[in-house]
């Protein structure tokens, strides 16, 4: 039993290696959620050009980046009448250009790697929406939005009833106004523990993951399904294309995909397979199956078509980019999960300091519900 020891203790090492970061961009994403919210920008996704599509990646990112409440939340404004390309930028906005997610990138795989997930993420909402207009079947959106998905109304409820707010915001209030009264600060203690409890299953299975994988899973066996040699293109092509299989068959999203993107790289997967497996995050089984009962089998098999052929095409260009301008690191370390462990330094002072901070966002939240359930 000696590997699964050894691959628990990695997990929760990594994990408490990177709380502090976790904590930093919850905290920092309920902020934007709280004063920097505008429902109105919704109205605008009905039409698809640049404005449009910037404004759905603007409030994507500073949303959720819970995948299932990411699908939940975009489904919502489909159905209102959203354009198919802003609602699909939104939903991967919601979930790859997250703060939470770049701390945790930077951590693990470095800067580098943050630098590629951004650039690559416009890439990919650009080449999906070419991809849309040259494809998209006559009469698809509208059989779309009028699929009748009653099935799915308890689906993923868990997620998307969290992403509604509290309290409801003054209206047109100017934010030195807001920043100022208790009552946001308490909304944004609301959005933190909604965020952390939308996320924590996935984080830590994620981690375990990783661990196990890091464990058990000899390095000679991932040379056997992304090529590590021969021609530089076949390389590039091939590992674009199986690290959104390999997330497929994770099952993990968002940031739990993080520890096992620095398990690929370690192993010898190219430097565009992992950004193509990091933005696969969207297209796991079980979000596909949503898919299906929000917008019909016909319109759910070309979204993920869609999601995936841009998920390949923008792992290549980043990789050919950032080979161009010499940014691909030339060194592989050994994984960041097998070299973490728990040892005192700073990082461990840093995650001191975010529990502190979680357990007041939590005593501020359950303090105000409970003095909401008792005035009813």
């Amino acid at each position: 039993m000696n590997w699964l020891w050894q691959s628990l203790y990695h997990a929760a090492a990594m994990l408490w290696e990177t709380l502090w970061a976790l904590v930093l961009g919850f905290s920092l994403s309920a902020f934007l959620q709280v004063f920097l919210r505008n429902e109105q920008i919704m109205k605008h996704f009905g039409q698809t050009n640049l404005r449009s599509v910037g404004l759905a990646t603007f409030f994507g990112a500073v949303s959720s980046s819970c995948s299932y409440a990411a699908a939940s939340a975009a489904k919502t404004a489909f159905k209102k009448g959203a354009g198919l390309v802003p609602t699909l930028a939104f939903m991967f906005a919601s979930t790859n250009l997250v703060l939470e997610l770049g701390f945790v990138l930077w951590l693990l795989l470095g800067w580098k790697f943050l630098l590629a997930e951004v650039v690559g993420a416009f890439v990919l909402i650009a080449v999906m929406w070419l991809l849309v207009q040259l494809t998209v079947p006559k009469g698809l959106i509208d059989e779309a939005r009028a699929h009748d998905d009653e099935e799915e109304k308890s689906c993923c409820h868990s997620h998307s009833h969290e992403m509604k707010m509290p309290d409801e915001e003054m209206p047109g209030e100017p934010f030195k106004q807001k920043i100022k009264r208790r009552e946001n600060w308490a909304r944004v203690a609301a959005a933190f523990v909604m965020e952390v409890s939308m996320l924590w299953k996935e984080i830590l299975i994620g981690f375990l993951i990783a661990g196990l994988l890091m464990a058990v899973v000899p390095d000679d066996w991932w040379k056997n399904i992304f090529i590590t040699r021969g021609t530089s293109s076949l390389r590039l092509i091939e590992n674009a294309i199986v690290g959104p299989l390999i997330a497929i068959a994770s099952f993990v999203c968002s940031i739990g995909n993080i520890p096992l993107a620095s398990l690929l790289w370690s192993d010898g997967i190219s430097f565009g397979g992992v950004i193509s497996f990091i933005y696969a995050d969207l297209i796991i089984i079980p979000l596909l199956l949503i898919y299906r009962k929000y917008y019909g089998a016909k319109a759910a098999f070309y979204i993920t078509a869609i999601m995936f052929a841009s998920m390949v095409v923008a792992g290549i260009i980043v990789d050919l980019l950032f080979d161009a301008l010499g940014l691909i690191p030339e060194i592989r370390p050994q994984n960041a999960i097998a070299q973490a462990s728990f040892q005192w330094n700073y990082t461990t002072w840093l995650d001191f300091a975010a529990i502190a901070v979680s357990a007041g966002f939590a005593l501020i939240y359950f303090r105000k519900r409970t003095r909401h359930e008792n005035r009813h």
